[in-house]
């Protein structure tokens, strides 16, 4: 039997999915993703299971939604569950995690096999302690508003400076090479592990808050980034909360100020990602050989609709980077291939097992991408979902987006064909009928809603 494939998964944190070269932008410079996209298979309508740090990345691990996994808000998952690390485990992959992970439960490995010394995980929470004594730990506790700043002060401290976002992720960068070294060439022993697949990941905080970027970058950025202003607020209980008034809460240099910074971090991650590339170049790897995965856990609002950060399914937070690259897989032709269906982060579990030859496990919420990147969409149901918290949920069917905010708040529609910026709701028009009342008996089917299903277990998908 031949050796199965390698496989690079390079993860970032907060990435818009318009702020990259191969993506149109002409500001940005993205030489590394560029690259992958024109030599491999980018998905325009990428989206993450919840748009929010901890339930996304717990999502993708598992190849769930949020409530299949019982991840619907800052929860880890169960110990023992099954991800795709850990299933890789299992056919005798060495699965290799180097930068962020964001797990906090007993289970912190969550199935990697190895963390090279010289970089810890990121917790915004406590860690897994046994035998804790919580009547101790709430003594100590603090509201969030005490401990996190809020948007306003984050977009007027945004500008030049070196936060532990730079220090972890050129961590993570250099703990990647100094494996790919040691793996590949072992040169002190003069005993490389090629015997086994790798399944390295590396996973950069980057271009996640504060923003903050090097003086150079910074300056290059600064007169040519286009912040948004101007920006019309959407009337909607939630979609509205958390605005940043330009001229109120901060003025039009201050925006400038912070979009530079972002650019210039999602600059430095491009850089850190050739390091790896080229890393594995030094050792004599063929880069055709391997499928190399980039996908960011969520999206970063950056001022548009006078919002910051993420959490809404507006698609600048909901909507994700994602690209494939493997040559010897699948040939995507001159200059790339992009496929416009709609996907989920979720669905990278069952395509990498596909891709790798591994058999899915059952009850994902994962459907194998291999016919798309084929070019084959004619069986996809081109859906997606998300979800942030227990109420808050999103279905994308074609270009249409419900979404369902619980008893007490207004349902939304957006029609991207019509209305690309997300200014109108559509939900009381008629000529979408049919179409709300198709996406409210699938809402109650995934267990949501006032006729939700109380038998729900996945999402229904067939392998």
């Amino acid at each position: 039997m031949s050796k199965r494939p390698n496989i690079l998964f390079l993860m970032s944190d907060e990435h818009r999915p318009d702020v990259t070269g191969y993506a149109g932008n002409d500001i940005v410079k993205t030489p590394t993703l560029d690259w992958l996209a024109n030599t491999g298979v980018t998905f325009s309508n990428a989206y993450t299971p919840s748009p929010i740090c901890v339930p996304g990345r717990q999502c993708m691990m598992s190849g769930q939604l949020p409530k299949t996994c019982n991840c619907e808000g800052w929860i880890d998952l169960a110990v023992g569950h099954m991800t795709f690390a850990r299933r890789f485990s299992q056919y005798a992959y060495q699965t290799v995690a180097c930068g962020k992970l964001h797990h906090f439960g007993s289970d912190i490995m969550q199935g990697w096999t190895q963390r090279p010394a010289g970089i810890g995980d990121i917790h915004t929470t406590p860690p897994f302690i046994d035998g804790k004594i919580e009547a101790e730990f709430k003594r100590y506790e603090r509201p969030l508003s005490d401990v996190k700043w809020n948007d306003v002060k984050e977009v007027k401290r945004a500008g030049i400076g070196r936060s532990s976002i730079h220090v972890k992720d050129q961590q993570a960068t250099e703990t990647a090479c100094e494996f790919i070294e040691e793996y590949f060439n072992s040169p002190a022993y003069d005993r490389e592990q090629l015997h086994q697949p790798l399944l390295l990941k590396v996973s950069l905080v980057a271009p996640h808050y504060p923003y903050q970027t090097s003086a150079d970058k910074f300056g290059y950025y600064l007169n040519r980034v286009k912040p948004f202003l101007n920006q019309q607020v959407f009337e909607h209980p939630f979609l509205s909360q958390r605005q940043v008034r330009v001229g109120e809460d901060v003025n039009e240099r201050e925006m400038r100020r912070a979009t530079a910074a972002y650019y210039g971090m999602i600059q430095t991650l491009d850089e850190h990602f050739a390091q790896v590339i080229q890393k594995l170049q030094y050792v004599g790897q063929d880069l055709d050989d391997w499928i190399i995965v980039y996908v960011s856990d969520h999206g970063e609002m950056l001022g548009e609709h006078g919002i910051w950060e993420k959490q809404k399914f507006f698609e600048a937070s909901a909507r994700v980077p994602m690209i494939i690259r493997w040559p010897k897989g699948f040939a995507p032709g001159q200059g790339g291939k992009v496929v416009d269906q709609n996907v989920n982060l979720c669905d990278l579990f069952a395509t990498l097992c596909d891709l790798a030859g591994l058999d899915v496990p059952d009850g994902l919420d994962s459907r194998s991408l291999v016919p798309l990147l084929n070019g084959d969409s004619s069986n996809w149901n081109n859906e997606t979902i998300s979800q942030f918290t227990q109420n808050n949920v999103m279905i994308k069917q074609d270009d249409l987006k419900y979404q369902y905010y619980g008893p007490d708040m207004p349902e939304v529609l957006f029609d991207l064909s019509r209305d690309p910026n997300e200014l109108t709701n559509f939900i009381d028009d008629p000529k979408y009928t049919q179409q709300l009342a198709s996406f409210r008996k699938r809402l109650a089917s995934l267990g949501h809603g006032p006729d939700a299903d109380s038998n729900y277990v996945n999402a229904g998908y067939v392998q």
